[in-house]
């Protein structure tokens, strides 16, 4: 059985960091697309930085560029999403997702991925 098990989050002020972790089990770790998505009330959810296992190679959106970092640890099958200078409008559920996928290229629509996380809230205030 396919898990995806998300740690991390919380409350910050605005410029702060904070560091949410995922794990994959009962699945192999390469050849997967891991994302982070997050979500408003009201809003669709959106892909917010991804990472292709079998290379490494990751993807971010504009809001997250040059802010976030994801990464992931192979040994520990977890991808971590490292984000910094946070600002008000981060503030939302924030999910991990995993496909299985041989694609080079990140799939950004939510509606691609089978297994998710159970959400993190993170809190960003002026």
């Amino acid at each position: 059985q396919v898990q995806v098990v998300q740690s991390g989050g919380g409350s910050v002020q605005a410029g702060g960091s904070l560091r949410l972790s995922c794990i994959l089990s009962g699945s192999t770790f390469r050849g997967k697309h891991m994302g982070w998505f997050r979500q408003v009330p009201g809003k669709e959810r959106e892909g917010v930085a991804g990472i292709i296992t079998s290379s490494s190679v990751t993807f971010y959106a504009d809001s997250a560029k040059g802010r976030f970092t994801i990464s992931q640890d192979n040994a520990k099958n977890t991808v971590y999403l490292q984000m910094n200078s946070l600002k008000p409008e981060d503030t939302a559920m924030y999910y991990c997702a995993a496909r299985s996928s041989r694609d080079f290229v990140f799939s950004w629509p939510s509606t691609d991925y089978s297994y998710w996380g159970q959400g993190t809230q993170v809190t960003v205030s002026s």
